[in-house]
């Protein structure tokens, strides 16, 4: 069964679109519905559905913006609207579909079908991916997925990862970026321990690269002469470490 989320400013929008929706009850059926955006990120913070159906047009935060704020990425996103201009944007914003108001019910079908085939593959991918992990994870591999592929790096490939908000990116010895969408704790948890520390709220080194330490400014410098903040509270045990 599909778990769906519905956030639009209107309470009529999102009673009409629940309406809709019941008529594949055996498939789909909604588990909460907002009209504050705000509200609605909160409950996503700390719930995972299998879809968002999204209003564009809403005050305060604009659809758009409320992608742009959201934390989790893997749902399918489905934008919903009454103006047929966002639909170019709206896949611009990875949305997996665009529904246009008021939603036909051969449109919500098909839509229903992405769904499903989104959240099959999605799932294949995550599960494929911790396992791998797990068994690389003896043989001291990495796995990352990017792109739409899995990479297998060996810990003496990356240098540092650094946060961006809900993204991560990995800084590797022959110069490559690999940009994540995942916060640095999750990429913190991929990397042997033994080897790589988190140094700062937004870094996580190889110590094994680190090749000074300056104690005056607080950064460490790499073999690839990065410089990298060390914060006050990591400092002990930074210094353990090396």
């Amino acid at each position: 069964m599909i778990e769906a989320v519905i956030v639009d400013d209107e309470e009529k929008a999102i009673q009409s679109l629940g309406w809709e929706l019941s008529h594949f009850s055996n498939e789909i059926v909604v588990i909460a519905s907002f009209t504050d955006a705000f509200r609605a990120l909160d409950y996503l913070q700390e719930n995972t559905p299998d879809c968002l159906f999204l209003d564009i047009e809403m005050p305060v935060m604009d659809g758009f913006q409320f992608i742009q704020k959201l934390q989790n990425k893997d749902l399918a996103i489905i934008i919903t609207t009454a103006y047929n201009q966002y639909a170019i944007q709206a896949l611009k914003n990875e949305a997996l579909d665009y529904l246009l108001k008021p939603i036909d019910a051969d449109d919500l079908k098909e839509t229903i079908s992405k769904i499903r085939r989104h959240n099959t593959t999605h799932l294949t991918t995550n599960r494929l991916e911790k396992l791998l992990s797990d068994k690389n994870s003896h043989g001291k591999k990495i796995t990352v997925n990017t792109d739409g592929k899995l990479l297998f790096l060996d810990k003496d490939d990356v240098l540092y990862a650094e946060s961006d908000g809900n993204y991560s990116t990995l800084y590797l010895s022959d110069g490559r970026k690999i940009v994540l969408t995942k916060k640095l704790k999750e990429i913190d948890e991929l990397l042997p321990p033994e080897t790589f520390f988190r140094i700062h709220n937004s870094y996580i080194i190889n110590l094994e690269k680190v090749k000074e330490y300056l104690k005056t400014d607080g950064y460490v410098v790499l073999v690839s002469n990065h410089k990298i903040p060390v914060s006050r509270k990591k400092k002990s045990d930074f210094l353990d470490l090396i």
